[in-house]
């Protein structure tokens, strides 16, 4: 595939093309002005040498009488009398220069050209108390206006030329200098790798486009910096909740298979190996869900107060283990535009977390208010402390009042649940205060 001319040899194409599009423009119009002005130079010429050889010529009872030597005064400038239509003086030239003479003293005309020799004819009527007696013809030669001409189309291209070229050079000098600091980020740009995360381009004056450019494109790679950094902390906890239930998987079975055993202690085994399995698949399960729905949220709808109980049913093992019980309040008819397994998806692991926080109760609450559905998720338990709010939403973090809950997972739960949310539109937010309270919007169906 053939490569496209950079940026700076098109400027310079399409600068230098303008440039000799005004060049074209000054010198056609500075050759047609000067033509002009020969023209009427010649012509003032002719018609000049014409008035004063009409001076000297006198009329005496109706006679025209030519002056001695109408040609001395410039023999450059023929000159014919016509006395009606019959020449009375006339220089040596030639047939055509003749015939164009007579063609102009019989016309009655003040002007006309010959283009074989190139010359300029002027003629002045001889009158006497208003009738006209003859018509003097004076002829200028076009050849050396012509071949001024020439020389000046021939000059004039010349210095465009050679102005255009030195305009050229002058552009791309320009364009280089000007193109320096985007030449220097390429270069930079091409050997970063992804682990130089805090490499920037930092250009010290970023008041022109370049410098905007720069600073909008470290402004990007912070974004993106920051973006790989949750990625490569998310991933290693991934790791790690990943590691766990197989680590116990493993031991279970080597110690099952290390000697004989009995009935019951099989059946245990297997329900401590069916038990991580069952969080294995879930953690599989649940970033799954969470990378569809970045790539390509599913279409469908779901009612949000269905939602909620399905999630409550799901979470009723736990609730029971820890002695509490979860309440499902709201109006039905409260729909949002996400089908119900991702719903589900983004609940559980709140509804979860409440009921190992909680005391006595867990509360999910449906509102449904400006265009959208709102989950409240509250329990008796210690709450949020301050600072909290945002920290718990870290892979891997947790809040001052998980210890006493004596929790062993990793705790992606809450990451997993707000970074689903925010990829069908919604938002995950907790509240400081004695109580956990969860806050879970979602675009309204």
């Amino acid at each position: 595939m053939r490569r496209r001319p950079g940026i700076r040899w098109r400027l310079l194409v399409v600068s230098t093309a303008a440039v000799a599009a005004a060049l074209v423009g000054l010198v056609a119009g500075f050759n047609l002005v000067l033509r002009h002005e020969l023209d009427r130079s010649a012509s003032d010429r002719a018609t000049a040498r014409a008035t004063a050889t009409l001076s000297q010529i006198t009329v005496r009872d109706g006679q025209l009488t030519a002056p001695d030597a109408p040609d001395a005064a410039a023999a450059d400038v023929p000159v014919w009398i016509f006395a009606g239509d019959r020449p009375i003086e006339q220089p040596r030239a030639g047939g055509a220069l003749n015939a164009a003479a007579a063609d102009l003293a019989a016309s009655g005309a003040q002007s006309s050209q010959v283009s074989t020799p190139p010359t300029r004819l002027a003629g002045q009527p001889i009158e006497k108390h208003g009738l006209r007696l003859g018509t003097v013809v004076a002829a200028v030669s076009l050849e050396p206006y012509r071949e001024t001409e020439r020389t000046a189309l021939f000059l004039s291209v010349l210095v465009a030329a050679a102005l255009l070229a030195v305009v050229a050079l002058a552009i791309w000098s320009i364009l280089g200098r000007a193109l320096a600091p985007v030449a220097e980020m390429t270069s930079a740009a091409a050997i970063w790798s992804e682990h130089d995360l805090d490499r920037r381009f930092g250009v010290e004056s970023p008041d022109d486009e370049i410098g905007r450019l720069a600073a909008t494109l470290d402004g990007l790679l912070d974004r993106i910096a920051s973006a790989i950094r949750r990625e490569q902390l998310f991933t290693a906890e991934i790791s790690h909740e990943l590691r766990t239930p197989l680590a116990r998987i493993r031991a279970e079975t080597e110690l099952a298979l290390r000697r004989e055993r009995n009935a019951a202690e099989y059946r245990a085994a297997l329900i401590t190996i069916d038990r991580n399995a069952l969080q294995l698949n879930r953690i599989v399960d649940t970033l799954l869900d969470a990378a569809r729905a970045e790539a390509e949220p599913r279409a469908g709808t779901s009612d949000a107060v269905q939602v909620a109980r399905r999630v409550a049913s799901a979470a009723a093992p736990l609730a029971e283990q820890h002695g509490v019980r979860v309440d499902v309040s709201g109006v039905s008819g409260a729909r949002i535009p996400v089908d119900a397994d991702l719903a589900s998806r983004i609940l559980q692991p709140l509804v979860e977390n409440a009921c190992h926080y909680g005391r006595t109760w867990v509360s999910i609450a449906v509102v449904q208010r400006d265009g959208s559905v709102t989950y409240e998720i509250t329990d008796d338990g210690d709450g949020i402390g301050q600072g909290e709010q945002e920290m718990i939403f870290e892979p891997g973090a947790r809040g001052g009042a998980a210890p006493a809950a004596n929790q062993t997972g990793a705790g992606l739960g809450l990451a997993l649940a707000r970074r689903i949310a925010r990829a069908v539109g919604g938002e995950i937010s907790a509240e400081v205060g004695p109580g956990g309270r969860f806050h879970v919007s979602i675009p309204a169906a």
